[in-house]
């Protein structure tokens, strides 16, 4: 009987996303270079059905065979949603000169923690779309599910890396002790549950000096 992934597997998969025939994400080598010549492929770990994933391809992964190539289309509102009118909007010029920056049309950048657009320049203003640049779009994924991932470092370093946006130095002795010099402890608090039910151990925090951190990376 085939292995199938169930929700909350953790699984790795290899993947190439496209809009159209342009890809746009993907952790195939060739595939990849299609985006960036220099940049190589990152390892991809996700637990199933956890949003660590387009929508609609967290969606897809769940009763899939391991080692079976799959194609799926998903519609705007399973992948980078509607195009939402409300998110384009005219910004004064100066907010932009006061921060050393010369927009210019085609132009993508930061602005408020959100990733912006410029679509033109009239006089003093700057029309700006802070929708994702693929919202209303269809997409298509090709996926692979390369096998479960059953080691409890990997599982805690892909959640790590999702849910903290930093792998910090951990360590597994029957529960899962993380060592920080303190700015991750708020994290650990909140996010002990979900580690617990998705890895089935105990994360717990322990604060460390500077120097301690310094030595650590030092050793390895």
């Amino acid at each position: 009987m085939a292995d199938l992934v169930q929700k909350k597997d953790f699984v790795e998969i290899k993947y190439t996303g496209k809009e159209g025939s342009r890809v746009f994400d993907s952790n195939i080598e060739e595939d990849l270079k299609q985006i960036s010549e220099n940049e190589k492929p990152k390892k991809t770990i996700v637990a199933v059905g956890e949003k660590m994933l387009v929508y609609g391809l967290d969606k897809a992964l769940e009763g899939k065979e391991i080692g079976k190539e799959y194609e799926i289309k998903l519609a705007p509102e399973e992948a980078f949603g509607i195009r939402d009118r409300n998110l384009v909007k005219t910004i004064p010029l100066r907010v932009f000169t006061e921060q050393k920056i010369n927009p210019f049309p085609g132009q993508t950048l930061v602005l408020d923690n959100a990733v912006a657009k410029v679509i033109a320049i009239s006089g003093a203003r700057v029309l700006t779309d802070f929708n994702h640049p693929l919202s209303g779009k269809e997409i298509y994924y090709r996926f692979k599910i390369i096998r479960k991932v059953e080691d409890d470092k990997e599982k805690a370093e892909s959640f790590f890396g999702f849910f903290f946006g930093v792998v910090p130095n951990f360590e597994i002795n029957g529960k899962v002790v993380v060592s920080s010099p303190g700015e991750i402890k708020g994290l650990v608090e909140i996010f002990a549950e979900k580690f617990k039910e998705l890895i089935g151990k105990e994360l717990e925090f322990r604060e460390t000096s500077g120097a301690e951190e310094s030595e650590k990376k030092t050793a390895q």
